[in-house]
């Protein structure tokens, strides 16, 4: 009687959480249904400040135009911790930001999903990119990110020196060369006290320069490292002997050692120290909150022959989705929104950068924005070039940084120093 008493309480029992399971299910179902609403995915950002307040706004935007996704924002600007979680199995974010010269590297490590079949989905029109903006966004034939935004550079000087100095802006090298001589300033011991071409940055002035020679960083195939190119030599030269060899490193070194800060009130193009220099269009927004009495101008950069003439270099800022994304199709969905019209025009007034897409370069609301269509401009042009995104390319930028601060402080000769990048370029990871 017991054994029997105890199969009956364990039937029962066995019934009892069979309908509870039952019940269970048919309730999850029922959750599952009430609770399908969007899919939330995250953009984690590198971008802080006012830009992020930009940014949020898009997301807010987007989100409020659809009821299939939510995206979350998150602001994290270490760029240490978004390769970490993109190189992991389980990342942290399904869509991020970073810079062109990252693609190529990030792509041949798998790191990053291939986008093709998403764009043509969401029907992202890649033909209305700027050609450079795009050379950064692919790598073996398959585009892995798309630009936000875009920067070029031109010449920038400063009117009231220029006039003191009876100098016109300048349109060819040799006026350029002419104009820096005249515009560098020295006192009774020979110290430097004003200089005709600033250097914001070493590496962008000088490869920039290389592109206004006709060289090329790259290659003719914009895959191998080419240093050494004839003109890019040529480029080197003609800043040595322009800047270094007339008014001497030490000189120079001592003089720029003494400047204020990029970009802040002493920021040294503002203050009169330096006549010209060779910067983004980030300027333009920058200069009428901290140095509105400025009176200050912009042209092309000269260049050494007339076909050459618009020669720029172009950079990107770019958006991507991490191959350990588990929303790939949905941040696909936020990636073609906010690179549309409007968010892209939205986003890079915010931040004083260039929209990437051909299309909105006349638009009238950049028309605000003293001298900015002097950079807009240049963009589209044939003679817009970017640095190669390749596996190689973070090292070649270091190893080209650390040769052209060689060259500038005159310890090394533009040969030497890039013949010592050349043989370095052998070992170079191809991917």
């Amino acid at each position: 009687m017991k054994t029997s008493s105890t199969r009956r309480r364990l039937g029962l029992r066995v019934t009892a959480l069979t309908s509870v399971a039952v019940a269970a299910i048919a309730l999850t179902g029922c959750s599952g249904a009430a609770s399908s609403g969007p899919t939330t995915i995250t953009f984690s950002y590198l971008w802080g400040g006012e830009e992020a307040k930009a940014l949020e706004k898009v997301i807010a935007d987007f989100n409020k135009s659809q009821s299939e996704i939510k995206v979350v924002g998150v602001s994290s600007p270490d760029a240490q911790k978004q390769l970490t979680s993109m190189s992991s199995s389980n990342g942290s974010f399904d869509i991020s930001d970073n810079f062109g010269n990252t693609v190529g590297s990030w792509a041949s490590k798998g790191i990053l999903a291939p986008l093709d079949e998403y764009l043509k989905a969401d029907k992202v029109d890649l033909g209305d990119f700027a050609p450079a903006s795009m050379e950064q966004m692919k790598f073996d034939g398959k585009t892995y990110a798309l630009p936000i935004a875009v920067h070029t550079q031109q010449l920038m000087y400063n009117k009231d020196l220029l006039a003191a100095a009876g100098v016109e802006p300048p349109t060819t090298m040799d006026e350029l060369a002419t104009a820096i001589q005249k515009l560098t300033v020295t006192d009774a011991s020979g110290a430097i006290t004003q200089i005709g071409l600033g250097n914001p940055s070493t590496s962008t002035l000088l490869t920039t320069l290389g592109y206004a020679f006709g060289g090329t960083w790259d290659g003719k195939d914009g895959k191998t490292p080419s240093p050494t190119d004839a003109k890019n030599i040529e480029a080197l030269d003609w800043y040595t002997s322009t800047l270094t060899d007339k008014f001497g490193a030490d000189k120079i070194a001592s003089f720029t050692s003494g400047l204020g800060q990029y970009m802040s009130a002493q920021d040294p193009f503002y203050t009169g120290k330096e006549a010209m220099v060779i910067d983004g269009e980030w300027q333009a927004v920058n200069i009428p909150k901290v140095a509105p009495n400025l009176n200050w101008g912009v042209i092309d950069i000269p260049a050494a022959s007339e076909e050459l003439a618009g020669t720029t270099q172009v950079s990107t800022s770019t958006l991507f989705i991490p191959s350990n994304s588990k929303h790939k199709a949905e941040a696909a969905k936020f990636l073609a929104y906010i690179v549309g019209d409007k968010p892209m025009t939205d986003f890079t007034l915010a931040l004083g950068n260039l929209p990437s897409k051909t299309s909105l370069l006349t638009d009238s609301a950049y028309s605000s924005i003293p001298n900015f269509d002097s950079w807009l401009k240049v963009l589209a042009g044939e003679n817009a070039k970017a640095l190669a995104s390749q596996p190689y390319s973070a090292e070649y930028a270091t190893d080209l940084g650390t040769a052209f601060d060689d060259v500038v402080r005159g310890v090394a000769t533009p040969e030497a120093a890039m013949k010592s990048v050349a043989d370095k370029a052998k070992s170079y990871d191809a991917g």
